[in-house]
């Protein structure tokens, strides 16, 4: 089925008329020629003489010209029949902290130390790009939480986002509750069965403007569950200070992500290393599917580039036309080719007319 996706742009069809009509006509500021045997001229040309051509021939080209350029805009499109997309799963998001706790270099990944949040890109990474016919969405938090990616099928761009986050862009401090807040903001509108936020953190609340528990609670009431991952290594485990020689491992509050895990039925982790981290990916695997209702859609072809190319060889012509007068393009717009065939030439009139003057 063909179909113009904005046909709203046609209203915009009468507006190079009304600015001719609005706007002061252009002087070019040459005098007029005035031919004195003019008449002469026409009794020859067995017409009468124009100054220009018709009003419907210098206009035609324009307006077909703006024609094609408001069906391009316009957006026309074939449309297919509509096809079924199946959609089972959950509506998954998945809340980072990017605090500056999160660059502490105490996690073990590959024989080698890796900051926090380096060992969270690559497993959750894979964790959300790995999760067949499930929505997922990110949100960031530090001092204020942002909605990075909205819930969506494409779980490869969700993945590039993750990799691009940076420590300290949300802010340096923690808002675990800002994050709950913003997660049931954007899944209390999916189906009830489906709503479900991994939290990742290194350290408690000490920012923004909800209480964590208090943000728990109204998800349980919107039935979102919370699986909240305190990543860090052990403060004893760990010989690496941080900043002022302390361990940021002690900031943890397990106490609160167990509140919140508990308050709204999901379950909570602890990641010490990447092992263990593996290991929660893996167990969040294993969460059942919840099909939804399917969705439709309908493959749209775009025809918009037709018209346009019509539009850009027309002008091409304009173009030619005003460049190189002498060429057959114009002599067809200024000439009436069918009676140039019929008289002679009018150059041999006009001198026979000048020779009967002097006798």
């Amino acid at each position: 089925m063909f179909e113009f996706a904005w046909p709203w742009i046609f209203a915009l069809l009468p507006l190079p008329w009304l600015m001719r009509v609005l706007l002061p006509v252009a002087d070019s500021g040459e005098p007029a020629l005035k031919v004195s045997f003019l008449n002469d001229l026409e009794g020859l040309a067995r017409r009468r003489a124009r100054a220009n051509l018709p009003a419907w021939r210098q206009q035609a080209p324009f307006i077909l010209l703006w024609l094609l350029l408001l069906i391009a805009a316009a957006r026309p499109q074939w449309l297919g029949d509509p096809l079924p997309i199946a959609a089972s799963g959950r509506d998954l998001l998945v809340a980072v902290d990017v605090s500056g706790s999160m660059d502490f270099p105490d996690m073990q990944w590959q024989d080698e130390d890796v900051s926090r949040l380096s060992l969270v890109q690559h497993l959750l990474g894979d964790f959300l790009e790995s999760r067949d016919g499930d929505r997922v969405g990110l949100i960031l938090f530090g001092s204020q939480a942002y909605l990075q990616a909205p819930l969506t099928f494409d779980r490869h761009t969700v993945r590039v986002w993750l990799d691009e986050a940076r420590i300290g862009i949300a802010g340096k401090n923690t808002a675990i509750g800002d994050a709950i807040g913003l997660a049931i903001k954007r899944l209390r509108m999916r189906p009830a069965q489906s709503r479900v936020l991994i939290l990742v953190t290194d350290g408690a609340n000490n920012g923004g403007e909800i209480d964590p528990l208090t943000a728990a609670r109204l998800a349980a009431k919107e039935g979102v569950k919370i699986y909240p991952i305190g990543i860090g290594a052990d403060p004893e485990q760990s010989g690496t200070l941080g900043f002022l020689g302390v361990n940021p491992s002690l900031d943890l509050d397990e106490p609160a992500l167990m509140a919140i895990a508990q308050v709204t039925g999901g379950q909570y982790f602890r990641a010490h290393d990447g092992k263990e981290l593996q290991t929660i990916k893996d167990t969040l695997d294993t969460l059942e599917p919840v099909t939804q209702q399917p969705t439709q859609a309908r493959p749209a072809q775009a025809l918009y580039h037709w018209p346009l190319a019509l539009a850009l060889l027309l002008s091409m012509l304009l173009v030619v036309r005003e460049r190189w007068p002498d060429n057959p393009l114009q002599r067809f717009f200024t000439k009436d080719l069918f009676l140039q065939t019929q008289l002679p030439d009018w150059r041999q009139r006009l001198k026979r007319l000048r020779l009967r003057r002097r006798r």
